[in-house]
């Protein structure tokens, strides 16, 4: 499986070393069938690869593709996670409660494109204020200050991809 996997990606085993931060010589026992997996190095080549790590040790499928959503509140938000799979693009949608709050600028690394299904996104990245109605996007890289919120003290309903790469779609929102 792992040959099969590094070879679609038509990269060689010290690609994938300097990828993952694993030996050439472990790889290659891996891939031999000479060295059990542990979790220590399914994860570096789940990520490196972009698949499950049930992929890398050929678990039997549930059957089941839907994604059971356990919402996360963080930051006085909630954040319910669209995807399960380890590294690339995650998505999520995010619920703004309606409440007025003094921005508080983050960073990050990463790239998050947003999407307003409902209510107005007040957000602010380095100096630009916008207003983001529903029905439009925006995309910005995470390590500049940011800060996301309502608009106009109503709750806002958002769809967010992120990820160290993020998709890079785009639609100018309107400034404030």
């Amino acid at each position: 499986r792992l040959r099969t996997l590094r070879n679609r990606r038509g990269i060689t085993l010290a690609d994938l070393s300097a990828e993952t931060g694993i030996s050439e010589s472990t790889l290659s026992r891996l891939e031999n069938g000479q060295r059990r997996a542990n979790l220590e190095l399914l994860l570096p080549l789940s990520r490196a690869y972009d698949v499950p790590i049930d992929d890398l040790v050929g678990a039997p499928r549930a059957g089941d593709p839907r994604v059971h959503l356990r919402p996360i509140h963080q930051h006085g938000m909630t954040y319910v996670p669209l995807t399960r799979r380890p590294g690339g693009v995650h998505a999520y949608k995010m619920l703004i409660p309606g409440r007025s709050a003094e921005p508080a600028l983050k960073t990050h690394s990463g790239y998050e494109w947003l999407y307003v299904l409902n209510g107005r996104l007040r957000l602010i990245v380095g100096a630009k204020d916008l207003t983001v109605p529903p029905g439009e996007a925006a995309e910005f890289d995470t390590t500049e200050p940011h800060w996301l919120g309502s608009a106009d003290g109503g709750a806002v309903e958002l769809l967010i991809l992120f990820g160290l790469q993020g998709e890079r779609v785009h639609v100018e929102p309107r400034p404030n």
